[in-house]
């Protein structure tokens, strides 16, 4: 199993949303990493769902449940999609600030390349970023 975070403007489509749909597609990515590691995952692969812009926040966990196909917003080939399921909603959001301030994240992605809308996680960040639900 591998590790993801993936970010959405709430404004546009919010972890609720996600929970109201029970499962949707992951599509619209245009960047050619972010397309890379959209390529990269695998069902049952666990994803982070990142409010960005608004928020700046980690608020769920959702999991792969289809891999890579072509995204059905475009008919560039180039370009996929993979379905993802909500699993949990987090107790309590972690924001970005609290993962910058974190020294065992300092090379997350999600800090690094700010930009990115998918990125990929290492299990120990992974399971790093859960711990700060817990006050």
């Amino acid at each position: 199993m591998k590790y993801w975070l993936a970010k959405s403007e709430p404004k546009k489509y919010s972890w609720d949303d996600f929970v109201s749909e029970g499962r949707d597609y992951w599509d619209g990515v245009r960047n050619y990493q972010a397309r890379n590691n959209l390529s990269a995952m695998k069902i049952g692969d666990r994803v982070l769902f990142y409010h960005s812009v608004t928020g700046k926040e980690v608020v769920g966990i959702a999991e792969v449940v289809r891999e890579a196909y072509q995204d059905p917003t475009t008919d560039d080939e180039r370009w996929v999609a993979v379905d993802m399921v909500p699993v949990k909603k987090l107790t309590r959001p972690v924001t970005l600030a609290e993962i910058k301030a974190e020294p065992a994240l300092a090379k997350v992605a999600l800090v690094k390349q700010s930009r990115l809308s998918v990125v990929p996680l290492l299990a120990s960040e992974y399971r790093k970023i859960l711990s700060l639900v817990k006050p």
